[in-house]
């Protein structure tokens, strides 16, 4: 293993570098919900910091801000004024910015939280931006989506089905889509998750410690799970 990989991610000034775990999904699945019950289970513990993403507004910061889950100077929004995707892959500049801009004034931190605006199932972000991904769908945009594949769904280090408590309203089996989704993931995790139990969100916050730790030893290497599809933009 190269020797870079071994050593601990540092802050350009020597200090160790928070661990940046970027959330991306589609619009809806509930990617501010996952952040501010992070938040509240991890606050207490860790010092943390939020970066948000929407194309023209700060509507998610503002979600979190009103939540109370951290103080309100350490949410920051980022409005892309594009497709979300191109500030956590195709330029992070703004997204980076932020994060460093929250580190120097609020460091040394434990976790940077990155929330994509909500994007398709091809979404990922650019290595550069975060150290791991979790990738959100949910039990409401259907029991075959986990099967549409894509790179957010197939290759996040973590991929979440949430909003399980809606499962009898929309008619989906969970343990059906979430065995869908293992099988699309070749061995990487799953987990089916609500907001409204406790047992998922300590294993959410588990999942998340054991990542820190991992970080903060060095051995934890950030992969890329692919590009988006190919598109254009008019």
């Amino acid at each position: 293993m190269p020797d870079h990989e071994n050593r601990p991610h540092t802050h350009h000034l020597g200090r160790p570098r928070a661990l940046r775990l970027g959330v991306a999904g589609p619009v809806g699945t509930g990617k501010s919900s996952i952040l501010a019950a992070l938040c509240r289970a991890l606050a207490p513990e860790l010092s943390m910091a939020v970066v948000t993403n929407d194309i023209y507004t700060d509507e998610d910061a503002r979600f979190l801000r009103s939540s109370g889950v951290l103080p309100t100077e350490r949410i920051r929004a980022v409005e892309t004024g594009a497709c979300p995707h191109t500030a956590i892959r195709d330029d992070v500049t703004a997204n980076l910015d932020a994060v460093e801009d929250l580190e120097e004034a609020y460091g040394p931190l434990d976790l940077v939280l990155v929330e994509s605006g909500g994007d398709n199932l091809t979404a990922t972000f650019s290595p550069a931006l975060a150290d791991a991904q979790l990738f959100c769908i949910d039990v409401a945009g259907g029991g075959d989506v986990a099967r549409k594949g894509g790179p957010g769904i197939t290759g996040a280090d973590l991929l979440i089905v949430n909003k399980t408590d809606l499962a009898p309203h929309v008619e989906v089996d969970v343990a059906a889509m979430v065995a869908d989704a293992e099988a699309a993931r070749d061995g990487l995790p799953v987990l089916a998750l609500s907001r409204k139990d406790p047992a998922s969100v300590a294993e959410l916050a588990d999942w998340v410690k054991t990542l820190l730790v991992r970080h903060r030893a060095g051995v934890h290497v950030p992969t890329d799970p692919g590009p988006m599809a190919p598109h254009r933009h008019a």
